[in-house]
């Protein structure tokens, strides 16, 4: 498989779901009308292969599809990353029945290529990057797992705030461990301003330009109401996988970095992969944790962990054939998931995956789903089309 095919793969398992015809709760339940936007990435490991990765990008500007030309230096050099946008009001604007972008206020993001992207704001997805600073910190001896952390009334270990923010996604924790970066000097501001960021340095450094952790506050404040939120906390689905490329110990060289550059994490690395792999929610691109509900589509066929397996769900459960080490994201209006995926034996297939998108819970079939069965299926159908490649 060469970088092209793999695109090819992911474009043809995109365009065969329709999601031009997803119905669209602010519109009734009518069709969404025009195709939403979606950002895939996948790098697949065959065993003694060099790595193969593609990012493909859908909007209703591009309803058919662009390629990222990632090219030797792994970057979209066609591709124009615009934010996404709030107004004054904080409702997300661009994906407002009727919107018309030829008259919002974009401002750039990332990349200076022809083709432009908005780039969907990566709702709880966001919390990798907190994840990756706090264990950053942890390394760094200026924090430590078991330091208990105060947070609105609650004392607890640094490690259970971590847990709880990327397993169950919780936003009070989100909140404890950002208000902590800040405690810790990661994040300083001065009044209104932010004067240093250090995930912002690091990510730079690392080439992955879009990820933006901006205008947090010291007292933990990360959402539109604190003046952060959407168009100011950012990921692209290439860039959050190069990142978690960076996390998957098992994975070949990151191509885009010099040979021996320094692993992203020490000691903390352990803890991070337990907080991914440990998740609840297999809703989005794996659709586990969903089993039971009307119309369930099976999604990337990933193993549920044991302490969220109910006996009755998990008798009539599809037999489990990968770990889905990840971490989702889900609003009204976005819906994302990234994460690392490996087969159980004798299944060998080893890829990392992720998207964003702006299909979230108002496009659910009902109210207990994060989104349209379509991203589930969408799962299923990319895990399929690399059974082959990879060894199954």
């Amino acid at each position: 498989m060469r970088h092209e095919d793999l695109a090819q793969l992911l474009l043809a398992a995109v365009r065969a779901q329709h999601f031009e015809a997803t119905p669209d709760a602010m519109q009734g339940g009518a069709p969404l009308g025009q195709f939403p936007s979606i950002d895939l990435a996948v790098a697949a490991f065959a065993p003694g292969a060099a790595p193969v990765f593609a990012n493909v990008l859908f909007s209703r500007e591009h309803p058919e599809g662009l390629v990222a030309d990632l090219g030797p230096a792994a970057c979209a050099s066609n591709i124009r990353f615009v934010a996404d946008l709030q107004d004054e009001q904080g409702r997300s604007i661009a994906w407002l029945p009727g919107s018309d972008w030829s008259g919002l206020p974009w401002t750039p993001l990332t990349g200076s290529g022809p083709q432009r992207f908005v780039a969907p704001y990566p709702a709880s997805l966001l919390k990798l990057m907190v994840l990756v600073g706090v264990a950053r910190l942890v390394d760094q001896g200026r924090s430590d797992w078991a330091a208990v952390l105060s947070f609105d009334g609650s004392a607890r270990p640094l490690s259970d705030w971590a847990f709880d923010m990327t397993a169950i996604s919780c936003n009070r924790s989100t909140s404890a461990l950002i208000m902590h970066l800040h405690a810790c000097g990661a994040i300083r501001r001065e009044g209104s301003v932010e004067v240093h960021n250090e995930l912002h340095l690091l990510f730079s450094a690392l080439g992955l330009s879009s990820l933006r952790l901006a205008n947090t506050r010291a007292d933990g404040g990360w959402g539109n109401a604190a003046g952060a939120g959407v168009g100011h906390l950012q990921m692209t689905a290439w860039d959050s996988l190069r990142l978690l490329w960076l996390l998957d110990v098992q994975a070949p060289p990151a191509p885009w970095l010099p040979a021996g550059h320094a692993p992203l994490l020490g000691a903390s690395h352990a803890y991070v992969m337990f907080c991914l792999e440990q998740q609840s929610l297999h809703e989005v691109l794996s659709s586990t944790s969903l089993l039971g509900l009307p119309g369930w589509v099976p999604g990337l066929p990933a193993r549920l962990p044991q302490r969220w397996q109910s006996k009755s769900a998990s008798s009539s459960a599809p037999a489990a054939e990968v770990l889905f080490a990840h971490k989702t994201g889900n609003t009204e209006n976005y819906t994302a998931d990234a994460g690392i995926v490996r087969g159980l034996a004798p299944a060998k297939r080893h890829y990392l995956i992720a998207l964003t998108s702006n299909l979230g819970s108002r496009y659910a079939p009902d109210p207990r789903a994060a989104t349209t069965w379509k991203l589930p299926a969408l799962g299923a159908a990319i895990d399929s089309g690399l059974q082959a490649y990879l060894g199954s």
